[in-house]
């Protein structure tokens, strides 16, 4: 694979990853925003410099991130006990609920769609769960992308903070011969 071919791949999954996390409940928080919440949550009593560090956003994006997500009642924060200037930030229960509830969601409706031959978009599936276990330091307490949970998701109550009203989801029409 050549580094265009990469990008190209690299751009694709991006799309993909969006539309995972991206509903309509969703649909008023940035993609940058979801990155926020969700390093704060995997990362509690961060800082927004340790929020710019591990996710590589400028620091006034996240600055400007935290701000929006406090106002909508997603992040938490209070005072660093050790140095009074720092802010540390939490996810609120409002945003675990939100966050638990998006990684539960299996990738394979989303591969099918993506990949209209069943017995591909399970081979993708498999592939892109065994690139995360090479390329990703630690994927966490997440399910991976073949094997989702089992349990039921909770409540998405973030519709409630700034979401419209959800469409109707449509199925895609099948390709035609």
């Amino acid at each position: 694979m050549d580094g265009v071919r990469l990008l190209r791949l690299g751009k694709r999954l991006t799309e993909l990853g969006r539309a995972m996390v991206t509903d309509h409940a969703s649909a008023a928080l940035t993609p940058g925003e979801i990155a926020v919440v969700s390093d704060v949550y995997q990362h509690p009593g961060s800082s927004v410099q340790d929020i710019r560090v591990r996710t590589g956003f400028a620091q006034s994006h996240v600055s400007t991130s935290v701000a929006r997500l406090r106002e909508r009642g997603l992040l938490d924060a209070s005072a660093d006990p050790t140095d009074g200037r720092r802010t540390l930030l939490s996810v609120s229960a409002l945003a675990r609920s939100y966050v638990r509830a998006r990684a539960a969601r299996p990738a394979e409706p989303l591969l099918a769609r993506a990949i209209t031959d069943p017995a591909k978009a399970q081979r993708a599936a498999e592939l892109l769960d065994e690139l995360a276990t090479l390329l990703l330091p630690d994927p966490g307490p997440a399910p991976t992308v073949s094997q989702p949970q089992s349990r039921p998701a909770p409540a998405d109550h973030l519709a409630q903070v700034s979401a419209p009203a959800p469409a109707p989801e449509t199925s895609p029409e099948p390709p035609t011969p």
